[in-house]
């Protein structure tokens, strides 16, 4: 978990659109130090996309709004951001702005709107009920014969320390491992497809490095900060990938849930 020890305020903000602060609770672009978790929520938005051209789309638990943005961007016919957040609902509906694009305040449990996709990212750990919020994503499905519900989680074996049932996030109630998650989607879903999040390109070489000592030499050579200050900033969405296999050394999950 990253914790926050002061406040940090996103960067170059539009005129009249006020920062959100970086709290460890939500990720935020226009964040450097932040890049890495950005990015990985983003390269899980602009795999649904790919995906969702022509479709209406609810994208639950939008927080600042940016895959709210992405989604509407990559050609879905309407796209609806929910926040109950009423600091991050004011600013995404002010800086992002498409024809295709509204922002409701409300909650996930009870915004219902008939939709062909739902996107709900890195947030069903969060949820008391996780079963009922499906159900309702389920519901709001109904009519759409191709409809599917993108759900994100992170690894509990990836992000906790070994042998624990949680990692020390504060906001989180319940955290899964991948045959967990499976399960819980299927539970409430006719078909399940889960795929796992990985490092790519430079964020594999970095793993690699570190496992050949990297972690000893910068910090010898007191190249921690400057090259963390470089590296961090230059992730990509790119430096991340989808697949299926090797699901317990994933850092996310993603389901695809259809009815």
């Amino acid at each position: 978990m990253r914790r926050v020890a002061e406040e940090i305020l996103q960067a170059n903000q539009p005129e009249g659109v006020p920062p959100l602060p970086l709290t460890g609770e939500r990720t935020l672009p226009d964040v450097p130090a932040e890049n890495y978790w950005f990015r990985r929520h983003l390269a899980v938005y602009e795999w649904i996309g790919e995906r969702i051209a022509g479709k209406r789309v609810v994208d639950m638990a939008c927080g600042e709004g940016y895959g709210s943005d992405l989604l509407a961007a990559a050609g879905a016919a309407s796209v609806v951001g929910v926040d109950a957040n009423p600091e991050a609902h004011e600013h995404a509906r002010l800086r992002y702005v498409r024809p295709n694009l509204r922002f409701e305040r409300d909650l996930v449990e009870t915004f219902a709107e008939p939709c062909d996709a739902v996107t709900f990212l890195q947030t069903i750990e969060h949820v008391q009920d996780p079963g009922a919020v499906l159900d309702h994503f389920k519901s709001m499905l109904a009519d759409s014969s191709a409809g599917a519900a993108y759900v994100s989680t992170p690894n509990l074996l990836t992000l906790a320390p070994d042998g624990a049932d949680k990692s020390d996030n504060p906001w989180h109630i319940k955290e899964y491992r991948a045959e967990e998650f499976r399960a819980l989607c299927e539970a409430h879903f006719g078909r399940v497809e889960l795929y796992g999040l990985f490092h790519a390109r430079k964020l594999r070489v970095h793993a690699w490095a570190l496992k050949a000592g990297w972690d000893a030499v910068h910090r010898r050579l007191g190249l921690t900060e400057p090259f963390y200050d470089r590296f961090t900033p230059a992730i990509a969405a790119s430096d991340f990938r989808l697949a299926t296999g090797d699901l317990d050394r994933a850092l996310d999950f993603l389901a695809v849930c259809r009815p």
